[in-house]
């Protein structure tokens, strides 16, 4: 069996920055225990693969080096600027178990919006030790949603100066962590880790920023925020708050393209 394979760099207009995802196009599914091998093999954060339906949809599905992922934001990118490119067309509608259906639209100059569920975080009120003895700044206040804590920050100084212990983060499964702050730059600035689940940093997380992005709208009051993840390689996002849905702007650019052969 030969398949197609693209790397592509997301959230970034610049090779080597962003976040990096494999995208495999299939005719018809593989096993899980085959496409999880193969995300583990490829060994970036996510390889995202597609099947295309006779409504025209792509199911999507998501794999880390570690296990099955429910919802992956960069790869989703990933895969709709593949997908654009090979079928021609400039709207993509996908279909995943855990988010139910998720549109994303290529604009002229080349970026792409990306329509995701709210997932607004609420407040915890008792937070775990572990989360606390695992950051070296003690956060002001935090949250949590159905993917991560959220540890906010007073400024951006701290989130870069923001130390983790991996192993203590680990324990806090199947829940990551997300650090944030608001910045003079941008709109707020964060950090993603997700030890147990991927890897000890992740580079740009777009799943998280459907959390970020409502939380951070209500403290600022607005609705259109820039925001900046803060990892080795950075990337940049648009991100618009609506009443249910959290639209992700962001540029994509291709890598690689080969053949996987099985």
């Amino acid at each position: 069996m030969q398949l197609t394979i693209h790397q592509i760099d997301a959230f970034t207009n610049e090779l080597f920055k962003g976040n990096y995802a494999a995208v495999i196009p299939l005719e018809s599914w593989l096993s899980d225990d085959l496409m999880l091998k193969i995300g583990a093999e490829n060994n970036v954060s996510e390889t995202a693969f597609t099947c295309l339906q006779d409504d025209g949809s792509f199911v999507i599905r998501w794999f880390s080096p570690l296990m099955e992922i429910d919802f992956c934001g960069h790869a989703t990118l990933a895969a709709a600027y593949v997908l654009c490119e090979d079928h021609n067309i400039s709207k993509i509608r996908f279909v995943a178990d855990a988010v139910g259906e998720l549109i994303v639209n290529r604009s002229a100059d080349g970026s792409f919006a990306m329509t995701f569920p709210k997932q607004a975080p609420i407040e915890v009120q008792n937070v775990p030790q572990q989360l606390l003895d695992g950051l070296s700044i003690q956060p002001s206040k935090v949250l949590k949603n159905r993917q991560a804590y959220f540890a906010i920050y007073e400024n951006a100084d701290q989130i870069l100066e923001l130390k983790t212990n991996s192993e203590l983060l680990k324990t806090l499964y199947p829940l990551d962590v997300v650090a944030t702050a608001p910045s003079d730059e941008y709109d707020f600035i964060s950090r993603y880790f997700w030890p147990a689940s991927g890897g000890d940093e992740d580079y740009v997380t777009g799943s998280i920023h459907t959390g970020l992005a409502p939380y951070w709208a209500q403290q600022l009051g607005k609705t259109t925020l820039s925001a900046y993840q803060a990892s080795s390689r950075g990337g940049h996002l648009i991100c618009k708050v609506d009443d249910t849905t959290v639209t992700l702007t962001g540029h994509a650019v291709r890598y690689l393209k080969g053949t996987i052969y099985i």
